[in-house]
């Protein structure tokens, strides 16, 4: 495969036929079979670190029914995981549901069974703000996704995943996935996600976030019984992490809506984060890096970034330099448009929707 079919930066006219030509994966607010949440704990869970959690909880949430082939395995299990400080139930938007699970889409939950894994340290995964605070154990990247795998071969019964996609930490994890278990998947999607080590401007945003907290009296060590100042002064380089500037300057372009603009999305944040949960979702990138182990990856792989990503900047050149060693990869970066979001654009299926369509059909029929 050439490097030009390879890895592509989409032409403008493109992506906005794409956008705008109706297909049933766009219909929004199609119903779906009702989501079921549920959870798993593991007894006496083992980290990277040595460290062990006597009982690891897991919660997940499903939508549809497993399948299985006259051996027994199963067929249209698909993996979707979500970025840090998210969970798994953020995925049942209208936006992001209503795009992909209904009736004729493209993940259509009558034809699939959709996992949502809230990953450990958040959601009603087992986490530091549960009691333990800065005794939790340090788990990282590939913790999550041990523990993930776990769940679902031992508790709901997948030895085989169709897909395995996710969204920013969600996307690397989709990475983690396809050279720790390379045989599990037919295909894999990474949204905004870079294959190497968090380095550069990323580890640097991440710090600030962590020492934010950490620098902060009130923090005290992690026994707060209030959230710390801290917080806040962390939540400002997350904005900066996840901003469209042009969406941004479109939606407050006066000095009085850009404050309020700021302070409501201050708020938003603040509202759903813990000072503890964030510096361990942060930190828990620190030793990620699939780069030398690409090769590993068998099943095809389509990686999409968006040009406006602050996280994951194209001129970086990182994605098309490194899909290069992947032997069924491929790369799309898309164009800044009135539809992407920035960071956000990984949520967003109306946008991306074709190249999953396209990936789909590339696979051989579920058994």
């Amino acid at each position: 495969m050439s490097s030009v079919s390879r890895f592509e930066y989409i032409a403008m006219a493109g992506l906005l036929f794409l956008v705008l030509v109706a297909t049933p994966w766009q219909l929004m607010g199609a119903e779906y079979p009702t989501p079921l949440e549920g959870d798993y704990q593991i007894q006496d869970f083992e980290f990277e670190s040595g460290e062990v959690l006597p009982e690891l909880n897991l919660h997940y949430t499903t939508i549809g029914e497993l399948l299985r082939d006259s051996s027994g395995s199963a067929t249209n299990a698909v993996l979707i995981m979500h970025g840090t400080t998210g969970y798994g139930g953020g995925f049942l938007s209208e936006r992001f549901a209503g795009g992909l699970f209904g009736p004729g889409q493209l993940l259509d939950a009558e034809r699939y069974y959709i996992i949502l894994t809230d990953a450990i340290g958040h959601g009603k995964s087992s986490r530091p703000s549960d009691g333990l605070h800065m005794e939790f154990p340090e788990y990282n990247y590939d913790d999550m996704v041990r523990a993930q795998y776990r769940l679902l071969t031992e508790h709901l019964g997948v030895d085989h995943l169709r897909l395995v996609m996710g969204t920013s930490m969600g996307g690397m994890h989709t990475w983690v996935w396809g050279y720790t278990y390379p045989d599990f998947m037919d295909a894999l999607m990474p949204l905004a996600s870079l294959p190497v080590e968090i380095a550069g401007r990323n580890r640097m945003m991440r710090k600030m976030i962590i020492d934010s907290i950490r620098d902060d009296p009130g923090w005290n060590g992690g026994e707060y019984t209030e959230q710390p100042p801290g917080l806040i002064s962390a939540i400002h380089p997350l904005i900066f992490m996840v901003s469209s500037p042009l969406q941004w300057q479109k939606e407050a372009p006066t000095r009085e809506e850009a404050e309020e603009f700021l302070e409501a999305r201050i708020q938003r944040y603040a509202a759903g984060l813990d000072a503890n949960d964030m510096i361990y979702q942060f930190d828990s990138s620190r030793d990620y890096d699939p780069s030398p182990h690409l090769e590993k990856i068998v099943a095809p792989l389509l990686a999409i970034n968006s040009a406006d990503d602050q996280v994951n900047p194209p001129e970086l050149g990182i994605l098309e330099r490194e899909i290069e060693r992947v032997p069924r990869g491929r790369a799309v970066v898309l164009p800044i448009t009135d539809e992407t979001r920035g960071h956000g654009t990984h949520s967003i299926p109306a946008i991306w929707g074709p190249y999953l369509e396209e990936l789909l059909a590339e696979l051989e029929p579920a058994g």
